[in-house]
């Protein structure tokens, strides 16, 4: 494998298993420019109880769609930004705060409550919980959002002309891409499919396809869960 790129929607401090692999990436195409669905990750994210990951809590930043249903994730907007801000920091306090790494993480959070001081894009403030986490543990990888780069509107299509834009040899797919995904448009431009999947349980992995990795960096710390996903 030479270059692989991982091609995502920004989700407000994503899963462990979306996080691996955009940690596994050289770089994440930051998928911005689909429609939003207020069912999954950009504006909510799903939080592991500190001391039982089965005790769950959705953080829920309120958004509003100025399109309505057909609004891209690029066009959302917060509802109460300064609202939202209050709530992201009390809410991720009152889950992690009795962690020895909350400190690291409270360091870290600062851009992104700086960020929510002005801005009220949905989609910036989910990359940047995103980025944030990538920063802590080290990932000296590049992100490039979609919307500035070509693309054929068919989804298999779309995702192999990203892919070659950004001049990766490699794509990395989750198990849920898999499903629809067809590997001829990405052959055709000589773009390896690389399917991607995690531990399904045990140890940092509990709950990855379900919680926040913000449970696993609270409990294993930064040096370690980097370590782990490197592995």
């Amino acid at each position: 494998m030479g270059t692989a790129c991982a091609i995502h929607q920004p989700n407000l401090f994503p899963r462990l298993a979306t996080f691996a692999k955009l940690y596994a990436a050289d770089c994440w195409v930051v998928l911005n420019d689909v429609q939003f669905a207020r069912r999954d990750y950009q504006q909510r994210s799903h939080l592991g109880s500190l001391p039982d990951p089965q005790h769950r809590q959705w953080l829920t930043l309120p958004t509003h769609l100025p399109r309505g249903r057909p609004t891209l994730i690029n066009e959302a907007r917060l509802v109460d930004p300064s609202g939202s801000r209050r709530k992201l920091l009390l809410s991720l306090q009152q889950h992690y705060g009795t962690s020895p790494h909350w400190a690291r993480l409270r360091e870290a959070l600062q851009p992104l409550l700086d960020l929510m001081e002005g801005s009220d894009s949905t989609a910036e403030i989910a990359e940047a919980s995103t980025r944030l986490l990538l920063d802590l543990l080290g990932w000296r990888g590049r992100i490039v959002r979609s919307d500035t780069l070509p693309a054929r509107t068919g989804r298999s299509e779309r995702l192999a002309d990203l892919a070659t834009a950004v001049g990766a040899d490699a794509y990395l797919c989750g198990t849920g891409g898999m499903r629809y995904l067809r590997p001829e448009p990405f052959a055709a431009q000589g773009i390896g499919v690389i399917p991607f999947r995690t531990p399904a349980t045990g140890g940092a992995w509990s709950g990855a396809r379900e919680i926040s990795a913000l449970w696993a960096l609270m409990s294993c710390g930064p040096d370690r869960l980097s370590a782990l996903l490197r592995r």
